[in-house]
């Protein structure tokens, strides 16, 4: 039987469903590892009603991955309209993923299973716990905030973030289950981003024995470099300064190779009021990437549309096969 190389991706945000929709197609077997520290919008409202794990970025991964028809996708991801008074904002997906886990006993992760065999996806997404978990930002002038949609709108360089559990009654420690900590371990590439540092990637490796695995997998450790930074949070951060932010969290040197857009970002193209939530585009420090032992890959991965600055998914999910197949083969 040919071995199909393992990908495992680690996010959240509408960063990391773009390249998971890239990669279903493949002939690779996709894993991804989802956060659960989103408190904002129907996500969050349903957190606080149902005690749910947040489900709007498993929500998204899952229609990235399924091969579903249009149709039934659009059905899945139809949100209903602020006039709607009892409905209102909620994504239908999100509704049937709260009801599965409720209909589990509370289980998401056996809720999200059963859903992603209902949505016929190609691959395997897991929540990154069974469990919501707040996030929590120390600032650089020393104040504290919790919570995800709280941290975002300060708008303040954030010193440093960890997590704990929301229904933390019993002072546990938040832990992932078996099956995320037995991906990462068992992948051949492991691949971060894009999306924001501190409130889609870091949440997750803040986990104790998910950044664990993630430092001592065999896995080559892929960070995929924002192409804006985000307001208050990365203002004038390089590419340098993202990974030292991630090695700092995780106390190593852990990330071995770094995917930089070098294509220029044209001034008058991008509408910041629409896009709000970013400022300008990422400085490049190849220098100081290599002196964290990180490979660097510096190539155009931009796409621009709807007067805003992304990843061309196709560019980037190019590239990961490359090192994937020049690495293990």
């Amino acid at each position: 039987m040919i071995h199909k190389p393992k990908i495992v991706m680690i996010g959240g945000g509408t960063g990391l469903p773009e390249i998971l929709h890239g990669l279903r197609d493949k002939d690779v077997d996709v894993t991804a590892i989802v956060t659960v520290a989103d408190d904002g919008g129907s996500s969050g409202i349903l957190r606080n009603y149902v005690n749910v794990v947040p489900p709007g970025d498993i929500r998204n991964a899952l229609v990235a991955l399924s091969e579903l028809s249009e149709l039934e996708l659009e059905i899945f991801q139809y949100r209903f309209n602020s006039t709607d008074q009892f409905l209102a904002g909620h994504a239908i997906g999100n509704l049937i993923i709260s009801a599965l886990a409720e209909m589990k006993g509370g289980d998401i992760f056996a809720a999200v299973q059963e859903l992603s065999s209902l949505m016929k996806i190609r691959g395997h997404i897991y929540p990154v716990t069974d469990e919501p978990l707040t996030l929590n930002a120390e600032f650089t002038d020393g104040s504290t905030l919790s919570g995800e949609s709280e941290i975002t709108a300060a708008h303040k360089r954030i010193q440093r973030v960890w997590i704990t559990p929301s229904n933390n009654n019993d002072h546990h420690q938040a832990a992932a289950v078996k099956q995320v900590i037995d991906a990462i371990m068992d992948a051949d590439q492991i691949v971060l981003g894009p999306g924001s540092l501190f409130t889609s990637i870091l949440p997750n490796l803040m986990i104790e024995n998910v950044g664990k695995a993630v430092c001592e997998t065999k896995a080559e450790v892929v960070y995929i470099c924002n192409i804006m930074t985000q307001k208050g949070e990365t203002d004038n951060f390089s590419d340098a300064d993202h990974v030292r932010v991630l090695n700092s969290h995780l106390k190593q040197n852990f990330i071995d190779t770094v995917l930089v857009n070098i294509q220029p970002v044209p001034k008058d193209y991008i509408d910041f009021k629409e896009w709000n939530e970013i400022s300008q585009p990422v400085k490049h420090d190849f220098q100081g990437l290599r002196d964290m032992g990180c490979r660097v890959i510096s190539s155009n991965f931009l796409r621009l549309r709807d007067n805003g600055a992304f990843h061309d998914r196709d560019k980037v999910v190019a590239e990961l096969l490359n090192r994937l197949h020049g690495v293990h083969y």
